[in-house]
């Protein structure tokens, strides 16, 4: 199988839908409703950017048995037909007065044989953590009581144990994108410069990432500075001086697959001080590494890491969370908290990302992607210098 296969066999469609449905059947699900891009996306391989527009709802049905069922917006039919989904229900969206309810509850209806005494009827619907329903709250409480006496039951466990695990060819994009952006991050020393704004350097970090053959740039967050705790904002005209360190973090995409990793450098020289923090970040992601193995925990992650960042003196971390899973989205389920406790298992996909205060109003983070294997952790990204590397 090569690197840059797109898209997916049917083969990898009829085994996500055939553990989606063994999980329903332990939760007593009769049929598994999604209305959102990723959930859509890993059951039929819909792919389309057309999900930015917030106008339309769209809705995939998966019944007890055999292939998902979309009811659709007609717009989207041509596209869903180039699946492997083989029965598409469509409306002419946007009709507010019937946005594709009345098209869903016939739906349902038909694969789950409801009948109106039929109160033991539970439909799927993903309600949990990490999880939104893409309908407007009007529209919701009408559905609910067009379906009644059946009911709703959350089937969020349905789709994160799913998704958390990925298949070869899930990570082989991965591992792709992965690449390219490993390769650019190495690149940065003929990329930037002295002189140039935050706004120049970002753009020429995004221009380079799709030049060596990212799809998309969706999520590129950073700063510069003698040092920052806005981790997450957008570049300003800033410009860069002697001194400085800049932080790129990007998900960056291949064919609707996710990296996310980031790196530090600093210009002309950096103080002992950001040095031993950058030191004590990349050592905590060591930790991490040591200690990612099948059977260990998402919480064990975290306080092999957090073992480190208190030794190396941080003065605190206020982000939540040490990492998190990775794949469709640049973030998912699971975190690396003190309490998440997930167990993890070969094929997971994982960050990690140790961060410290180092001084007030100065973070320090890295982050690494990998994947869980039963001999320790196979890298995606190329891990970073373990020393901050300084541009001249």
């Amino acid at each position: 199988m090569s690197l840059l296969e797109r898209g997916f066999p049917d083969s990898e469609f009829e085994a996500r839908a055939a553990g989606a449905q063994a999980l329903m059947a332990d939760l007593g699900l009769d049929v598994l409703l999604v209305c959102t891009e990723p959930e859509v996306r890993y059951l039929t391989g819909f792919h389309t950017p057309f999900w930015q527009s917030p106008t339309r709802p769209w809705f995939v049905v998966l019944p007890a048995e055999g292939r998902p069922v979309a009811v659709i917006p007609s717009i989207g039919a041509s596209a869903m037909n180039a699946t492997w989904v083989n029965d598409i229900r469509t409306w002419p969206s946007p009709r507010p007065s019937d946005d594709g309810l009345g098209l869903l509850v016939e739906t349902l209806a038909e694969l789950v044989g409801q009948t109106s005494s039929n109160e033991n009827v539970s439909i799927g619907l993903p309600m949990g953590h990490e999880t939104h329903v893409r309908m407007p709250l009007a529209d919701l409480d009408v559905l609910r009581e067009r379906v009644a006496p059946a009911r709703f039951v959350d089937a969020t466990e349905v789709v994160r144990t799913l998704r958390m695990v990925k298949s070869d060819r899930e990570i082989a994009k991965m591992a792709h994108i992965c690449d390219v952006v490993s390769g650019a991050f190495e690149g940065l020393g003929e990329l930037l410069s002295i002189g140039m704004t935050e706004r120049e350097a970002f753009k020429s970090f995004r221009i380079d990432l799709l030049q060596r053959g990212a799809d998309d740039v969706p999520y590129l967050v950073g700063a510069s500075g003698p040092g920052f705790d806005d981790i997450i904002k957008q570049p300003s005209d800033r410009v860069i001086e002697r001194g400085d360190l800049l932080m790129f973090d990007t998900g960056s995409l291949y064919d609707g697959y996710s990296s996310d990793f980031d790196r530090y450098v600093a210009f002309g020289r950096a103080g002992a001080d950001a040095q031993r923090a950058y030191s004590t970040v990349w050592a905590a992601t060591e930790a991490g590494l040591a200690a990612a193995r099948p059977g260990a925990t998402t919480s064990d992650l975290w306080r092999a890491m957090a073992d480190v960042l208190d030794a190396g003196g941080s003065l605190g971390n206020s982000v939540g969370r040490l990492g998190h899973g990775l794949g469709m989205q640049v973030t998912e389920w699971p975190s690396n908290t003190a309490d998440d406790n997930t167990v993890l298992q070969e094929g997971m996909v994982l960050t990690l990302e140790p961060g410290l205060t180092w001084a007030p109003g100065r973070m320090m983070v890295h982050e690494e992607n990998f994947v869980v294997r039963a001999d320790g952790p196979e890298m995606l990204s190329r891990r970073a210098s373990s020393e901050l590397p300084i541009l001249k």
